[in-house]
């Protein structure tokens, strides 16, 4: 009997192609590798004609789904093609390593320990599948290979591995090398680590090694172990097994459930938060694919992208930049152009010295988009079942780059999907965002961007516990937090979320929770919030085919209270309190548009006649009001010119004036533009400020004309320019007739109605 410990590289090409040689050699009747226990129900699943890496082994607790593992993989990944070695030949496959069920119970006592301020027990290793808490102290205890790297001249340990092992050809005694290196990195490391141990590494090898002599009891001639490089010398130089049992005597343990769930490179990357990624996946599965020249074939992707962009991109640029990665190589001491190389020539000759464009190469090609796929037999909650069948009905394929989706909601199709993405959302699986507003005012068209993220399994899985259906459970789910929720405006919202993903069962629940909320809401402030969200329920309900009752009589209860009491809630405030405020009428008058009722529309006119005559309101508030007035038709020009003037007579205070433009002009530049009376009412307050006054007052009228369009306040500029005679000319003003202008069309106009000279 003979065992065979093989140290790679969790994802390295060059490892995988390494181990593969050294499989053929070795030719082994089982295959050990490193990975949780529970996956080994799985395994046979990894040789499916439907599974397509990249993938990930999901083990988590059932009674909280949020206590998780990935264990992800890729092509490239020697435990992947381990594992398609073994399967092709019929040979048993195990996994070893400390089981996800005393992982996870490990992980819950150190929270426990950790909120009752006592030392932790155990912490997360670096190449945990859950997410480290925190940076290791010093950088060597998260990644050990990183002495070794300073050592010999490189920036980190990712790219002397690459250099020394995945690009490495000769794989003969690669495996007797990284066994020696690792011996006395870990003899030296060890000693570091001597006062402060890392307990679930100890437990961890422990557990591999128990696998381990459990096998070879059983009478295999030739044992392969493929594990991570670190841990070679801990399997090979064991201690005694009564240490191991004694370490692992008595270890909590939950109850655990594992499956197959896609992943993506992005998952894979430092650039995502995962522990145990890699810089540039997209890469090494571009090494895996390549036997020979990678330089060329890399060059060629690059310039594609770029052209794909509407970058020009020649032949040329191609083989400059091939020459140029071969003699940077060769500058650098290295046998063949590795990404760094060609990272430099594609600056240097595509892109003239730009590095912005590099970002592109960085998301699509080094780290990549690639999505991977499980079969539908995978072990599935019925919830995650539920989602597979409607994606494949609505023709809505998960991907791992952005997408671009619009729908028209007057097709069934459309219709269903949009029910599906805000289901998710509300079961918090934002897989698309909303891209628009068209949704929120009423069209029938609503715009969306897709992509598809790993964590969404874990979210399907948690929100299990809603119901076994999207629909029953984003119900569910929505009356939960409706009755969790105390603000009337976030109820409200609740609501027309609801609305939009087509759940009458729960939208009744929400608004009997928000009349209750709204019976005992003393803030007309709060109330105020409440209303934009109402009025676009009672008023697009039946664009998405969904009946609304009473809420309209919630509604007229809400604004007759808000009517009463808003007078009183302006006095007294601040500035930012008005700004507030500001904000409020603006969302209650969008509202009232929208419902198109006249009775309520003259109320509120009202209301907002009262506060604009009332001068010890914020100058703001009276302002807005009186835009408002204007825009409904309840106060004319004249009204409204003379209403200015006052709030920018010399009596007020110019701080108190600004304020009331501000109120009246933000986000309405044309009004300023095109009403003459208007204009040299604001240009004579501003020519009479003393300038001491006027530099009080100008960063509050900077923020006003900051609200205009760039091309009105263009057109402002130029009409000054032309200045004040310009200004009382007669084309000036829209109203009066110029005779000599209007004959000049007549020979134009006789020829379009066919009319004979004279007539």
């Amino acid at each position: 009997m003979s065992t065979h410990v093989f140290g790679v590289r969790h994802h390295g090409p060059g490892s995988a192609r390494s181990l593969l040689d050294a499989l053929e050699r070795l030719a082994p009747d089982i295959v050990l590798i490193e990975g949780p226990p529970e996956g080994d129900a799985l395994v046979a699943l990894a040789g499916h004609a439907q599974m397509r890496p990249p993938v990930a082994m999901l083990v988590y607790a059932p009674d909280d789904p949020s206590d998780a593992s990935y264990y992800p993989f890729a092509r490239f990944s020697p435990e992947w093609q381990a594992i398609h070695y073994a399967l092709g030949r019929d040979l048993p496959i195990r996994f070893m390593d400390l089981p996800l069920a005393n992982r996870i119970a490990l992980r819950r006592r150190e929270r426990e320990e950790a909120a009752g301020h006592t030392a932790p027990d155990a912490a997360p290793s670096a190449d945990d599948g859950a997410e480290p808490s925190a940076e290791p102290a010093e950088p060597w205890r998260g990644d050990p290979l990183a002495l070794i790297a300073q050592a010999a001249g490189y920036e980190d340990s990712e790219r002397w591995w690459e250099h020394m092992v995945e690009e490495r050809r000769d794989t003969e005694s690669l495996f007797d090398g990284i066994r020696t290196v690792m011996t006395a990195l870990r003899e030296q490391v060890e000693g570091e680590l001597a006062q402060d141990p890392p307990i679930l590494e100890r437990y961890r090898e422990a557990a591999m090694r128990k696998i381990l002599r459990a096998t070879e009891k059983e009478g295999f001639a030739r044992i392969a172990v493929v594990c991570g490089a670190w841990h070679v010398p801990a399997l090979e130089q064991r201690p005694k097994q009564s240490e191991d049992n004694r370490l692992l005597k008595g270890l909590p343990k939950v109850k655990t459930t594992a499956t197959w769930v896609p992943w993506t490179y992005g998952r894979l990357s430092y650039h995502s938060g995962y522990g145990a990624g890699i810089g540039s996946p997209g890469w090494y599965d571009h090494l895996w694919s390549r036997s020979g020249d990678v330089a060329t074939p890399w060059l060629i992707k690059v310039a594609q992208a770029f052209r794909a962009e509407g970058l020009d991109i020649s032949s040329a640029h191609v083989i400059e930049s091939v020459r140029l990665a071969e003699t940077l190589a060769a500058m650098r001491a290295r046998p063949l152009p590795s990404l760094a190389e060609l990272n430099d020539a594609t600056q240097t000759v595509m892109l003239f010295g730009e590095s912005a464009p590099m970002q592109l190469i960085q998301a699509r090609l080094i780290v990549g988009e690639r999505l991977g796929q499980v079969p539908e037999s995978t072990p599935a909650t019925p919830l995650q079942e539920d989602l597979r069948a409607q994606q494949r009905r609505l023709r809505l394929k998960p991907s791992a780059s952005d997408q671009s989706l619009m729908l028209d909601l007057r097709k069934p199709n459309d219709l269903a999907r949009s029910h599906l993405l805000h289901r998710l959302r509300l079961l918090d699986v934002p897989w698309g965002r909303n891209g628009g507003r068209e949704a929120g005012k009423g069209t029938f068209k609503e715009s969306w961007r897709l992509k598809w993220e790993p964590d969404f399994e874990v979210a399907l899985i948690e929100a299990g516990r809603w119901g076994n259906s999207i629909a029953q459970a984003a119900t569910t789910a929505v009356v939960q937090e409706a009755r969790r929720r105390e603000d009337i405006g976030q109820l409200a919202a609740l609501a027309h979320q609801a609305l939009l993903a087509d759940l009458g069962e729960a939208i009744e629940p929400v608004i009997e929770q928000l009349q209750a909320r709204a019976a005992l809401a003393a803030d007309v402030l709060v109330l105020m919030q409440a209303v934009p969200e109402l009025a676009r329920l009672a008023r697009y309900g039946d664009v998405r085919k969904t009946t609304i009752e009473r809420v309209d009589t919630l509604l007229d209860g809400l604004l007759a209270r808000i009517f009463i009491g808003l007078p009183n809630a302006c006095s007294g405030l601040n500035e930012e309190a008005a700004e507030t405020l500001f904000e409020h009428i603006q969302g209650v008058h969008e509202g009232l548009r929208l419902l198109d009722d006249t009775r309520l529309q003259a109320q509120w006119q009202h209301t907002l006649s009262q506060l604009a005559d009332t001068q010890s309101l914020q100058g703001i508030i009276r302002g807005r009001c009186c835009r408002l007035l204007l825009d409904t038709g309840a106060m004319d020009e004249e009204d409204a010119a003379r209403q200015l003037g006052l709030a920018l007579s010399r009596g007020n205070a110019p701080g108190q004036s600004a304020a009331w433009l501000d109120g009246f002009l933000r986000d309405s530049g044309q009004l300023l533009i095109h009403d003459h009376a208007l204009w040299q009412l604001v240009d004579q307050w501003v020519c009479q400020l003393p300038e001491e006054t006027f530099m009080q007052v100008i960063p509050l009228l900077r923020r006003t004309f900051s609200s205009f369009e760039a091309a009105e306040r263009r057109q402002m500029g130029e009409r000054v320019k032309r200045g004040p005679v310009a200004l009382g000319s007669t084309h000036d003003h829209p109203g009066e007739f110029d005779r000599v202008r209007a004959e000049t069309t007549l020979p134009l106009l006789s020829r379009l109605l066919g009319l004979e000279d004279g007539e």
